[in-house]
């Protein structure tokens, strides 16, 4: 797992893109602050539409660093759910502008996967992650699902978890609102 967390590194520091494993599905992943990065893994999605992206952190503790104001409800709702929470933040900060939504929002999710954790620990940005296939297309749950288009388009593929057979759980998904209302979009 440590060589392929070093070269993960070494290809997102230089604006590259990675395939990887996350806590729900693999994703197609860049440093979430290079705006050149977001639009490789757009072209690599055929997609013009960056909504679909959201943006992997280790701990809520650095919630704080890309989101204005952070409603309290949020960072309770993500130290508490026991499975992949995605909840997506009012008045997104510090990121492109490509990767943030019309709405000036954000999805986060905190990732306590061992690959992507550790790697988060390491790069000391968020990633970018963005589901593994063509925009449109159905999403592949497992590696072996995974089109060879998408695996010829990205820098690196982790080698860490392809062999993995269960089906993840896709993460639930809410949106806070700047007073702390909660909707939930997918449960």
């Amino acid at each position: 797992m440590q060589e392929d967390i070093n070269k993960a590194i070494e290809i997102l520091k230089k604006g590259g893109i990675i395939l990887y494993p996350t806590d729900t599905i693999w994703g197609i992943g860049c440093d979430a602050t290079n705006k050149e990065a977001i639009k490789k893994v757009l072209k690599i999605k055929k997609s013009n539409d960056s909504k679909s992206m959201l943006i992997l952190l280790n701990n809520t503790g650095r919630i704080y660093s890309y989101v204005e104001n952070v409603p309290d409800v949020a960072v309770e709702i993500a130290e508490i759910s026991d499975k992949p929470i995605t909840i997506i933040y009012p008045n997104a900060k510090n990121l492109p502008d490509n990767l943030i939504a019309k709405d000036s929002s954000i999805g986060i999710r905190i990732t306590n996967e061992k690959f992507s954790s550790k790697l988060l620990q390491i790069f000391k940005k968020p990633i970018v992650s963005t589901s593994a296939n063509i925009s449109g297309e159905q999403t592949p749950l497992i590696f072996s699902q995974i089109s060879e288009e998408i695996k010829n388009n990205v820098d690196y593929i982790v080698t860490f978890n392809q062999e993995k057979k269960k089906l993840p759980e896709p993460s639930s998904i809410i949106k806070v609102g700047s007073n702390g209302e909660v909707q939930i979009i997918r449960n």
